[in-house]
C-alpha cells in the first residue's frame, strides 16, 4: 500500500509538505503542490479522509447554501468558493434554497446533520433564524453577499449602496433626470442598499423622489420584464432605467425591444452584477461589476482561518468595492 512517505520521496519533499497539500493547512507554492499531486496520481495514492476526520474531529467538508442556483451571479461566487476549497483540501456540500426561507432552514439542518465543519451562507433573508440555528449547534458560519449587521458573525459582501449611487450618478452625468429603478426584494440587504444609493444620488442632484419610477422585482428576468412594462406605461416614461441586477436588466431590454424602442437611442439601461451574459446582450450592457469570485474565495479563507484557530480576531463585516463597467446600453441626452 502506498504511504505518504512514498509520495514525499517521489515528489522530493517532506512528509509534512505532503500533509499540508492534502489538508490545506499551510500555503504550499504552486510548483511544489503540483509535484505532490502528480506523485499522488502516479502512485495511485488516496488519503484516508474518513480516518483523518475521526482523528481530527474535522470532516474537511464545508456546507454552501445558495439562495437560487439559477442566478449566474451566485454561480460566479460558487466558482470562487469551489476553487478556494480545492486549493485547501476541502470538499463542499451544496444546497439551493430556491428563494424559500423555510427551505433555507431545512437545508441548514441537513448540513448540520452531515457534520460539515462550517457553513458559507448566502441567505434568502432569514438572517436571524439561520444564525440562531447555527449558533445553537455551535457551527461556524460566514455570511456571504449579505450585510445583516450581526456582530457575532463574519460577513463578507460588496458596497451595494455605493454601487446604487454610482449607477444613478452615471446616468445623471449623462443628462438623465427621469431615471426608473427596478429593485429587488426590499428585505434583502443588497437590494435595499442599492435603492438607498439610488435615492441618495437623486437627492444630491436636487431632484425629487418620484415613487412611480420605482418598481419592485425579484431579481429574475420575468420581474424585470414586467417592471419595465410598468415604467414604459407611465404618462411620462423614464429616459433611463437602473435595474438592481443584470437578470432584471435583460428582462427590461426585451420589453423595450418589443415596444419598438431602441437602447440606448430611446432609453438607457444600467444593470448590476456584471454576469458573463452582460457582455453578450444586444446592446452590450453597462453595469456595476461585483467581484463575485473574489467574494467566494475570501469567504472560504475567512471560514478556514476560524476553523483552524489561526484567526482569533472578533468577527468582521467587510465590504468589497464595486466598479462601473461602461458598454453600449447608455447614451448622453442631447
Amino acid at each position: 500500500m502506498t504511504t505518504i512517505r512514498d509520495v514525499a520521496e517521489a515528489a522530493q519533499v517532506s512528509t509534512s509538505t505532503v500533509s499540508h497539500v492534502i489538508n490545506g493547512t499551510r500555503y504550499v507554492s504552486p510548483d511544489t503542490r503540483q509535484r505532490v499531486l502528480q506523485a499522488m496520481a502516479d502512485l495511485s495514492y488516496s488519503p484516508n479522509r474518513l480516518a483523518r476526520s475521526l482523528r481530527s474531529s474535522q470532516s474537511m467538508t464545508l456546507g454552501v447554501l445558495l439562495p437560487n442556483s439559477a442566478n449566474p451571479y451566485f454561480a460566479e461566487i460558487l466558482l470562487g468558493i469551489e476553487a478556494a476549497c480545492f486549493d485547501r483540501g476541502y470538499n463542499i456540500i451544496l444546497g439551493n434554497a430556491n428563494d424559500d426561507r423555510a427551505r433555507e432552514l431545512a437545508y441548514l439542518e441537513v448540513l448540520i446533520a452531515r457534520q460539515v465543519d462550517g457553513i458559507l451562507l448566502i441567505s434568502t433573508g432569514a438572517y436571524n433564524e439561520s444564525i440562531a440555528l447555527l449558533a445553537a449547534h455551535d457551527k461556524p458560519v460566514v455570511m456571504v453577499d449579505r450585510s445583516a449587521n450581526i456582530p457575532a458573525v463574519d460577513e463578507l459582501f460588496t458596497a451595494n449602496k455605493e454601487g446604487g449611487l454610482l449607477a444613478t450618478s452615471y446616468l445623471l452625468g449623462l443628462g438623465h433626470r427621469r431615471i426608473g429603478c427596478i429593485t429587488g426584494p426590499s428585505f434583502l440587504t443588497p437590494s435595499a442598499d442599492r435603492v438607498t444609493g439610488y435615492y441618495e444620488a437623486l437627492r444630491s442632484a436636487g431632484l425629487p423622489i418620484d415613487r412611480t419610477l420605482v418598481v419592485t422585482g425579484d431579481f429574475q428576468h420575468e420581474s424585470g420584464y414586467q417592471a419595465c412594462r410598468q415604467l414604459l406605461a407611465l404618462a411620462t416614461p423614464p429616459t433611463a432605467i437602473f435595474a438592481c441586477n443584470d437578470l432584471m436588466a435583460v428582462g427590461a431590454l426585451c420589453v423595450i425591444h418589443e415596444a419598438g424602442l431602441r437602447v440606448p437611442d430611446d432609453i438607457s439601461v444600467v444593470g448590476y452584477d456584471d454576469i458573463p451574459l452582460a457582455s453578450y446582450t444586444v446592446p452590450r450592457l453597462t453595469t456595476i461589476a461585483q467581484p463575485a469570485q473574489e467574494l467566494g474565495r475570501l469567504a472560504v479563507e475567512r471560514l478556514v482561518a476560524r476553523l483552524q484557530k489561526s484567526d482569533n480576531t472578533p468577527p468582521v463585516q467587510e465590504a468589497l468595492p464595486v466598479a462601473l463597467v461602461e458598454r453600449d446600453s447608455c447614451r448622453r441626452l442631447a
